[in-house]
């Protein structure tokens, strides 16, 4: 009887979950019109301190204008004017685009737009492929975390796939925080939305290997809230810095590697050059060991206008740095700049230099210096970190560090030592010294480096650079077949 009753208390939590989810992210308390259509009338704001309905409809026309431009801007393929259609699918019959339904006829109170069209036909590389069909039977909805703006939650889809839904965040800060001032929850839902659909038509706009995918959206209809927005995205694990402090340089370097490139598509991007303002490590996810960004909300494309370098201070909490101002009266490279110097201060500075290869730290440490300074762009500073991923997967960089002499090593194969684990830092596994090697001799390199080392098992795993995974042993006592692995035990004398 215990046992049925836990059993039923724990399919009732479940399911307590899973509606609760849901009905976040698709039953908001709020009306947002459909795309293309007119909002109607909304209810009746409560007080307000900075003008009222007036106020916020002209922030909302300010956000709508924005996803316009970045929608149809920069001269990059698909750009031109945006079709009015979303992606939805609330038939039966599979993803896909449909009409969209007639325009309500009623007018826009106060100047304020209506929503503006998703990416459809008409953006750069496939459209999104998934719609509200793919949702209708997900399970396993975990809350993932929040922002200012928006709440992310994990789901599986009906053919095992884990992906990411976003959505407004209604216990969130910027709904909060609006509703307060304006006391209209229905016109405060789309102007914190329209940064969810800015973010949906920038992850659009600038596909790379190192930007979240977006594999959808849906305008969700429920009761009496039609077109709820939630964007359905590419998975990725949060980014935890004292977890990457003990992970492998190799690893390391990657995700700094990920950035460098990022950086310059940012910088030569369809759009121009686009900056994160809202640039933390929390901005960005993990996929597969590769860094993307995922929070693109906060992203600017325009350039910073100045009459003097003056007007080009470019502002952080430890230092300042003042830029040119071109003839045409823009800052010079104020956008790619500031990202450059956030690479530094956020990641560059706690991930390169520590625990690198000797020979290649010169090389390591001038990168870093060079964005701290920011006397080097995106284009020199990507050059840089793509030549250490040359040195690095080549092994130019064991020349002038590998011993004269070694210890000789007999060859035992198919045959593994299952314990006499020893740790080092950093290794790949935490309860023993996994590390990767280019060659045989860089293993004996390290197994004479270490004092308790007396043996190392060559896996037939890699790294992502090619390289494979060694365990260094204190001993041999205990050799076992593994037709995977082959062993070398120091030779004794």
């Amino acid at each position: 009887m215990r046992r049925r009753r836990a059993v039923v208390a724990a399919g009732f939590c479940a399911s307590f979950l899973l509606g609760s989810v849901l009905n976040v992210l698709f039953a908001p308390g709020s009306e947002p019109p459909r795309p293309g259509q007119s909002p109607g009338p909304s209810p009746a704001p409560g007080p307000s301190r900075r003008g009222g309905r007036g106020e916020l409809a002209r922030q909302i026309r300010a956000r709508y204008e924005e996803v316009q431009r970045y929608s149809r801007g920069g001269p990059g393929p698909g750009a031109g004017r945006p079709e009015r259609r979303r992606l939805m699918d609330l038939a039966p019959g599979g993803p896909g685009l449909q009409r969209p339904r007639p325009p309500r006829a009623r007018p826009l109170p106060d100047g304020a737009p209506g929503w503006p069209p998703a990416p459809g036909p008409g953006s750069p590389g496939p459209g999104p492929r998934l719609g509200c069909a793919a949702l209708r039977n997900v399970s396993g909805a975990q809350y993932v975390g929040s922002g200012y703006t928006k709440a992310v939650y994990r789901v599986r889809l009906p053919g095992g796939a884990a992906v990411a839904l976003k959505a407004v965040d209604f216990s969130g800060h910027d709904l909060g925080s609006c509703v307060r001032e304006f006391g209209a929850r229905r016109g405060c839902y789309r102007l914190a939305a329209h940064k969810l659909l800015k973010e949906m038509v920038l992850l659009e706009r600038l596909r790379h290997p190192n930007v979240l995918q977006l594999y959808g959206y849906c305008y969700q209809d429920s009761e009496d809230i039609p077109d709820t927005l939630t964007t359905i995205t590419e998975l990725g694990a949060p980014v935890e810095m004292i977890q990457l402090l003990q992970t492998s340089w190799e690893d390391r370097f990657r995700i700094c590697l990920s950035l460098g490139r990022l950086l310059h598509h940012l910088a030569h991007s369809p759009l121009g050059s686009v900056t994160l303002l809202d640039f933390r490590p929390r901005q960005f996810v993990l996929v597969d060991g590769e860094l993307k960004v995922t929070d693109l909300d906060d992203a600017r494309v325009e350039e910073t206008p100045c009459s003097g370098s003056a007007d080009c201070i470019l502002e952080f909490p430890a230092r300042n740095f003042t830029l040119p101002c071109s003839a045409q009266g823009w800052c010079e490279a104020m956008n790619e700049k500031r990202n450059l110097y956030n690479a530094y201060r956020f990641f560059f500075t706690y991930l390169l230099p520590h625990s690198a290869p000797p020979s290649l730290r010169p090389l390591l440490d001038s990168i870093v210096n060079a964005t701290g300074e920011l006397t080097w762009g995106v284009d020199e500073t990507l050059a840089q970190l793509e030549k250490v991923l040359h040195l690095y997967r080549s092994g130019q960089y064991l020349q002038n560090s590998t011993a004269g002499s070694r210890a000789e090593y007999q060859r035992l194969p198919d045959s593994t030592v299952p314990q006499e684990d020893y740790r080092c830092w950093p290794s790949y596994h935490h309860g023993s010294c996994l590390l990767s090697v280019f060659n045989l001799a860089e293993a004996v390199d390290i197994c004479e480096s270490h004092a308790q080392c007396r043996a190392f098992v060559v896996t037939n795993q890699t790294t992502w650079t090619g390289r494979q995974l060694v365990f260094f042993k204190t001993g041999w006592s205990h050799v076992v077949p593994d037709p995977s692995k082959t062993t070398y035990v120091r030779a004794s004398g």
